[in-house]
């Protein structure tokens, strides 16, 4: 089932369970989680976020068997989130990689991270965020309100669908002027190997390598 919902900057498509049959996004998607907190392995996947960057935001609600859903029978959404042919954007992959990867039993890639980039060549500020990089590179305010809110409700509401859909919507968009800060500076081959090495990256945090970290001394 799907619900559409219409706001100032883009369209809401709610979808329970899995994406339409047939629906593609593009060569370029932008991806984001929602969950019920930060530790992957405790913390359940409830919401998939992906746009391609035409002002349309698909929110794909995984909901357990148990509250009547299909758990993480979700064929069309993996279709995509794991198609080697469709580079995945997101912002602090790291996490998303890891946590998808972990329910939805896939490999996620290819992978760029807009979080990567602008630390790669923002280094006069330690504003990463996501709501920091729309104000200053787009002029776009984000609200964070919702944020900590109750993801694993049945029912969302419609202040959580626009938060979420926030998320995605201006990825395309962000990218394009950290992608030239990465050609400027001359460090985009070496944000493209950060980028190859984020499904490793969300393995190992899943192993439980956070710490400590081997790759230090």
């Amino acid at each position: 089932m799907s619900i559409t919902q219409f706001m100032p900057n883009g369209t809401i498509h709610l979808h329970r369970n899995d994406l339409p049959e047939g629906l593609s996004l593009g060569p370029v998607v932008a991806v984001d989680t929602e969950t019920m907190g930060l530790n992957p392995h405790r913390d359940r996947l409830c919401l998939v976020q992906l746009s391609a960057g035409d002002g349309h935001a698909h929110l794909v609600q995984l909901i357990p068997t148990q509250h009547g859903g299909r758990g993480y029978d979700c064929p069309n959404l993996k279709r995509i989130i794991s198609d080697p042919g469709v580079v995945k954007l997101m912002h602090f992959a790291r996490f998303d990689v890891a946590v998808m990867q972990h329910y939805l039993d896939i490999t996620v890639s290819p992978v760029k991270c807009t979080k990567i980039a602008a630390k790669l060549v923002r280094t006069f500020t330690e504003r990463h965020g996501l709501k920091d990089l729309c104000k200053e590179l787009l002029g776009i305010e984000l609200s964070k309100q919702q944020q900590s809110s109750d993801w694993g409700a049945v029912e969302l509401t419609a202040e959580q669908l626009a938060y979420a859909a926030s998320d995605v919507l201006h990825l395309h968009a962000l990218w394009a002027k950290l992608e030239a800060l990465l050609v400027r500076e001359d460090r985009l081959a070496l944000a493209e190997a950060c980028y190859a090495f984020l499904p490793a990256r969300g393995r190992l945090d899943l192993l439980g390598y956070e710490q400590p970290d081997i790759f230090a001394h």
